[in-house]
């Protein structure tokens, strides 16, 4: 029988963006998403994978171009690294073949930290292309450890690298290649004689970054107050960063041969377009113009089988299940209900293919870039972008992803406007009102609806933007920040393995918002099936009206506080029921006309088009569809958003202000463009 061997951990470091999360990926067999630009990993994730019988952990940090944290996400990169040391095995460095200089800074600075390494030369393939060749074996004389060569994308590369963590080849430097300032050499001297530590840059180190002062035991009764003024000002962390650069310029003329180039890259002559002040932004929106023409048209089938099939197994489950509650609510609630989110899932998933295809190949990246002139003026920078193109995936990983940012202002006012942006949750709502206001036709060639639904996306942006320049008013901070980022060459998206992520992300929105709808149907459904008695000694018929339910009288209840909006009791109870997820006030809609005896018959979308009120006026009249878009671009309709928006802010006072401001200004947006349309 063969035992394995007790599970070893290993960590991934590296800077940004140099395929730390690919090779995560391909390690351990893992869909964590990746992107061509940095901020994309802004917390440590972990995964396994088995190598000859051994186990092996593998923690993937957030990455960082220096030791000492600026941001959220270096923080989380710094502590682990430094106060867990005891806990891996080594460090897995992951170093960018295009950018060997800056790569090595922070790796000098690990290896002073005396923490067992080996070293990933990455993309290799997009250097030699360059005309940049790395001598990664003069690279391992020079460092005195192991150097692999890999191109993570295509997996090459990737068993050596397993066999060097099996074998255990992580090594220690022997010697520190940065020498302590002669003018705090005493307090660190006198740090190592008082405790355990000996490492004497790690001493260095935990000085310099405050935050981890009480790592150091006995430190406030080490250092006297004459010693705190020999603390490490941040002055010197730059002359630590001046003296790594000499040392590492000697390295990398070494190391490094770069054939002249006979004709420019093509990443400099697309640069020359893509981020130009003016071309940069038109080509920018006529690509987001051509994603939203996608997402209705190449949607249209699929969405209208999935439709079908929903019709059918409904009919199907009402002729075939016994006569009474149980078939109501199969065929009349939990069908219809589940039936009316998944009908989008074409649309959410191709919207996010062309976002990943985006990322994977290299533009995101330059959108940051063109994003941060425009976006300094309203309190925010280039960096703030990337939250904000996430959020129209999700708000929440996008929240999450405001760790990258190092001023504490802008990265609260990201928090604070990131869910005006147009998340896949919304886009559920906006094609199905889309589609019943705005007529399908095209002009030019482009459906006037993915013109109507690019609005809404530049509505939610632009609210942003208003939003974030009312609160840099309000929050103050003295600190400057500045934008500085590489930008990657262009690559070929890896179109398969991208489908694969869309794949899962869509599987995450099915299975997701399939059990608040599956138990918000079955809610309904009781609550539409029962009602309290007509009269004092009348007990209720089991085969009651939809209108004298209990469902029927809370929408009646709410009525009058949304008919100035344009809305009817069943577009409250959507309202109602969308605060667990934006997406559930479609399904709940069609949970509700499919038990509505009296709707129209035919898919949900026609029985809403032919719904009128007692009067014969439209239900869904154009004013009422601009009304409840404008509702959902503003309202923050989505309990676990809040709940992360507290967490990462850790304050009650700006998340409830957040909340309740965004309600009020969806309430009344409403209200002014229904009263003025009607």
């Amino acid at each position: 029988m063969i035992h394995k061997k007790a599970k070893k951990q290993i960590l991934l470091v590296g800077n940004p963006n140099v395929g730390k999360s690919t090779l995560f990926n391909i390690l351990c067999n893992r869909k964590q998403k990746t992107g061509n630009y940095a901020g994309v990993t802004v917390a440590s994730h972990s995964g396994n994978y088995v190598y000859k019988n051994e186990e092996i952990e593998v923690i993937d940090l957030p990455g960082s171009y220096s030791i000492y944290p600026t941001s959220e996400d270096e923080a989380i990169f710094s502590r682990y690294l430094i106060q867990e040391q005891e806990n891996y095995s080594g460090v897995v460095y992951i170093a960018d073949a295009i950018n060997m200089r800056r790569s090595l800074l922070l790796f000098q600075q690990i290896q002073d930290l005396g923490i067992p390494a080996i070293m990933v030369v990455n993309q290799i393939d997009e250097a030699e292309k360059r005309g940049i060749t790395i001598d990664t074996k003069k690279l391992s004389e020079l460092l005195n450890i192991p150097v692999f060569e890999t191109n993570a994308k295509q997996n090459l590369g990737i068993e050596t690298v397993r066999e060097a963590v099996f074998s255990n080849q992580f090594k220690v430097s022997d010697n520190n290649s940065f020498e302590i300032p002669l003018e705090q050499k005493a307090l660190v001297y006198k740090v190592s004689s008082n405790t355990s530590e000996k490492n004497l840059y790690k001493i260095w180190t935990l000085l310099a970054a405050d935050t981890y002062l009480g790592k150091i035991e006995n430190i406030h009764e080490i250092i006297t107050q004459e010693d705190s003024k020999c603390s490490v000002p941040k002055r010197l962390q730059i002359t630590e960063t001046v003296r790594r650069y000499q040392n590492i310029d000697k390295i990398t003329a070494q190391i490094t041969e770069k054939k002249p180039q006979l004709k420019e890259l093509l990443t400099e002559k697309l640069d020359k377009i893509l981020v130009h002040k003016f071309w940069g932004y038109i080509i920018f929106l006529l690509i987001l113009l051509l994603i939203f023409q996608s997402v209705f048209f190449l949607a249209e089938y699929p969405m209208s089988w999935i439709e079908d099939f929903f019709t059918w197994l409904s009919a199907f489950s009402a002729d075939h299940l016994p006569e009474g509650p149980i078939n109501s609510l199969v065929s009349s609630g939990i069908i219809p209900g589940i039936g009316g989110i998944l009908v989008f899932a074409p649309q959410i998933g191709i919207l996010l293919y062309f976002l990943y295809l985006l990322e994977d190949s290299g533009y995101m990246a330059r959108v940051v870039f063109l994003m941060d002139r425009m976006l300094r003026p309203f309190g925010l920078n280039g960096k703030s972008i990337v939250p904000l193109v996430s959020g129209t995936a999700c708000a929440i990983p996008a929240i999450m992803s405001t760790r990258n940012i190092e001023n504490v202002k802008e990265r609260l006012i990201t928090i604070l406007v990131t869910p005006f942006m147009t998340c896949s949750a919304r886009l559920p709502i906006y094609s199905i009102i889309i589609g019943l206001i705005i007529p399908d036709e095209n002009f030019y060639g482009i459906k006037y609806r993915a013109i109507a639904l690019m609005i809404m996306y530049l509505i939610g942006f632009l609210m942003a933007l208003f939003s974030s320049f009312i609160l840099k008013s309000f929050i103050k901070t003295k600190i400057k920040s500045f934008l500085v980022m590489d930008l990657p060459t262009y690559k070929m998206p890896l179109f398969g393995y991208d489908f694969k992520l869309v794949l899962g992300k869509v599987w995450e929105f099915i299975s997701g918002a399939g059990k608040v709808i599956f138990t918000v149907s079955i809610i309904l459904w009781a609550l539409s099936y029962f009602g309290p008695p007509q009269h004092k000694d009348e007990i209720l018929a089991t085969e009651s009206s939809l209108d004298h339910s209990y469902l029927g009288r809370i929408g009646r209840t709410m009525e009058p506080a949304i008919a100035p909006l344009g809305y009817d009791w069943k577009m409250g109870i959507g309202i109602l029921t969308s605060f667990a997820a934006r997406e559930v006030f479609v399904g709940t809609l069609s949970t509700l006309y499919s038990l509505d005896d009296e709707a129209p018959e035919g898919k949900l979308i026609e029985k809403m088009r032919l719904d009128v009120h007692p009067n014969g006026e439209k239900v869904f009249s154009f004013a009422t569809g601009v009304s409840i878009l404008l509702f959902y671009a503003f309202a923050m309709q989505c309990i676990s958003t809040i709940a992360v928006v507290y967490r990462e802010t850790k304050s009650l006072k700006w998340t409830m202000l957040q909340t309740v401001s965004m309600t009020l200004l969806a309430y009344f947006s409403a209200l002014i463009v229904f009263q003025i349309l009607k």
